[in-house]
C-alpha cells in the first residue's frame, strides 16, 4: 500500500483566517487511485520547520504533497526550503511555465514584473508540471531510497485551491506512473438509533473479527444517526467488494432496523423513499422544531411525491386555532407533553389529508426547563390511519444540537412505524 502525507504551507491557516479546503479534495483524490493518506499536517512559514517536517513526512512515506508559500512575495519561502532539502546547487527557468506567466499577465493587462518571472525559477533537482491556471509550476521531487530506505516523491503545488485541485490529474498521471498503487475500496452502513458507545459496544465481537486489512471507523452526526464505514486495502476491487458484502450482511445480522441504509445516505432520504415505494404522504406540526423536519423533507429531490406539508405550531394559540389542540389538554398537560403531540399530529393529518404526520413538542434550550421537564426534553408523534403514537427522550446538547436531534429522533420513529405498518 502507497503511503501519503499532506502537508499545508502557510501562517494564515494555523491562526484560523484561511480554512484548509486542499487537504480534504487532495485526499479523496489520492484515495481513488489506491494512495492512503495517513498523516495531515499544516506548517509555519519557517524556513527550518518546512525543512524539519518534510523531512521527516518523507521518512515516513512514500508521497508527500505540500500546498502552499509558492507566491511571487517575500513570505512565500516553500521553493528556498525545497531548494535546500533536495540538496540543489542552482535554479533553472521552466519555458513552458515562463510562457503561462506571460499570458495570465498579458491577458489581465498587467506588467510583467521581475517577482513573476521568478516563480518560472525552479530548484535544478525538481522535475516541473506545468500550472495552467496560475504563475507557480508543480515542483516535483524525487528522493532515491539510499536517502530514506524507500523511494520518496514530494509535490508542491500553489495554494490556491483552484490551482492546487487543478493541477492533481497531472499528479495523479504522475504517480500512476512511478508507483503501483492497489484498490481502496470504502462501503458505508448508515444507522440510526444507538450512540457510538452503545454501536462500539454492541458490534465489538464483530469488529474483532474483522481481517487486518479491513477498518472500521465511526462518524457520528446528530441529523443522519453513526455512519459506519469499512476499508479494504488489500485485493482487487472484485475481491474487495465481496468481501467487504459478507461482512456487511453479517453485521446486518447483529444491528438489524438499526441500519436505515448502505449508501452515502441521509435519515430524510431514507424515510423519503420509503413512503415513495409504498404510495404515502407525510406531514408535519413542529413546535420546538421549528420547521427543521420540513426543511429535511424537502432538502430531498422529489420530496413533492409524498410530503404535503407543515404547521410551525410554536404558539399556543396555533396549537389550538389551527391544529384543533382542546385547550383543556393544554391547561391539564402542558405544550411538552404526550396529549398535546398525539392531537398536533392527529390534526395536521386531518387538514393536510396526509397518510401519516409526525409532531413535535418539546424544550430546546437553554432556559425554559423544569425540573419535571428539563432543557433538552421533547414529545414527539406519530399518526397515521391505525392510530398515534407518543414518544419521548431527553438529550443535553445546547440548543442547535438539541433541534437537530429532536428531528432526527423524529424521523426515525417515523421509519420504523413504516417499516411495521408497510412490510417494507
Amino acid at each position: 500500500m502507497i503511503k501519503a502525507s499532506i502537508c499545508t504551507i502557510g501562517d494564515e491557516i494555523l491562526i484560523g483566517q484561511t480554512v484548509d479546503t486542499n487537504s480534504s479534495n487532495i485526499s479523496r483524490a489520492l484515495n481513488g487511485i489506491g494512495v492512503k493518506v495517513g498523516r495531515m499536517v499544516s506548517i509555519a512559514d519557517s524556513h527550518d520547520d518546512i525543512m524539519g517536517t518534510l523531512d521527516a513526512e518523507l521518512g515516513r512515506n512514500d508521497i508527500v504533497i505540500v500546498t502552499g508559500g509558492l507566491g511571487p512575495t517575500k513570505d512565500d519561502i516553500t521553493k528556498k526550503a525545497l531548494y535546500d532539502l533536495s540538496g540543489a546547487t542552482s535554479y533553472k527557468t521552466d519555458e513552458s511555465q515562463l510562457e503561462i506567466i506571460h499570458h495570465i499577465l498579458s491577458s489581465r493587462g498587467l506588467d510583467l514584473l521581475e517577482i513573476n518571472l521568478a516563480q518560472a525559477s525552479v530548484p535544478n533537482t525538481c522535475d516541473v508540471i506545468t500550472n495552467r491556471l496560475g504563475t507557480a509550476p508543480v515542483m516535483v521531487f524525487r528522493f532515491p531510497e539510499s536517502r530514506y530506505g524507500h523511494k520518496a516523491t514530494l509535490y508542491s503545488l500553489p495554494g490556491v485551491p483552484y490551482e492546487a485541485i487543478g493541477a492533481m490529474e497531472d499528479v495523479l498521471g504522475d504517480i500512476r506512473q512511478n508507483y503501483r498503487s492497489g484498490d481502496i475500496y470504502h462501503k458505508n452502513i448508515m444507522t440510526f438509533g444507538l450512540a457510538e458507545s452503545a454501536l462500539s459496544e454492541l458490534i465489538e465481537p464483530w469488529e474483532n473479527s474483522l481481517p487486518e486489512h479491513v477498518s472500521l471507523a465511526y462518524l457520528p452526526d446528530p441529523v443522519n444517526g453513526v455512519k459506519l464505514r469499512l476499508t479494504s486495502y488489500l485485493g482487487d476491487r472484485n475481491t474487495q467488494e465481496a468481501e467487504i458484502a459478507g461482512l456487511t450482511a453479517s453485521l446486518r445480522e447483529i444491528l438489524g432496523d438499526y441500519i436505515y441504509s448502505e449508501e452515502e445516505d441521509s435519515l430524510a432520504a431514507c424515510v423519503g423513499r420509503l413512503l415513495e415505494r409504498a404510495g404515502k404522504t407525510v406531514s408535519c406540526a413542529e413546535s420546538c422544531t421549528g420547521g427543521t423536519i420540513a426543511s429535511l423533507f424537502t432538502s430531498v429531490p422529489g420530496s413533492s411525491a409524498y410530503f404535503l406539508g407543515s404547521v410551525t405550531s410554536y404558539a399556543n394559540s396555533v396549537k389550538t386555532g389551527v391544529l384543533g389542540v382542546p385547550e383543556e389538554i393544554l391547561d391539564e398537560h402542558g405544550a411538552v407533553s404526550s396529549e398535546t403531540v398525539a392531537a398536533m399530529a392527529e390534526g395536521v393529518r386531518r387538514i393536510t389529508g396526509s397518510d401519516y404526520a409526525v409532531s413535535t413538542s418539546g424544550i430546546a434550550g437553554p432556559g425554559g426547563g423544569s425540573a419535571e421537564k428539563p432543557v433538552g426534553t421533547v414529545w414527539v408523534g406519530v399518526a397515521s390511519r391505525s392510530g398515534v403514537e407518543t414518544f419521548t427522550v431527553r438529550y443535553s446538547s445546547d440548543r442547535k444540537r438539541n433541534i437537530e436531534r429532536f428531528s432526527a429522533f423524529t424521523l426515525n420513529k417515523l421509519r420504523i412505524r413504516l417499516l411495521n405498518e408497510l412490510s417494507l
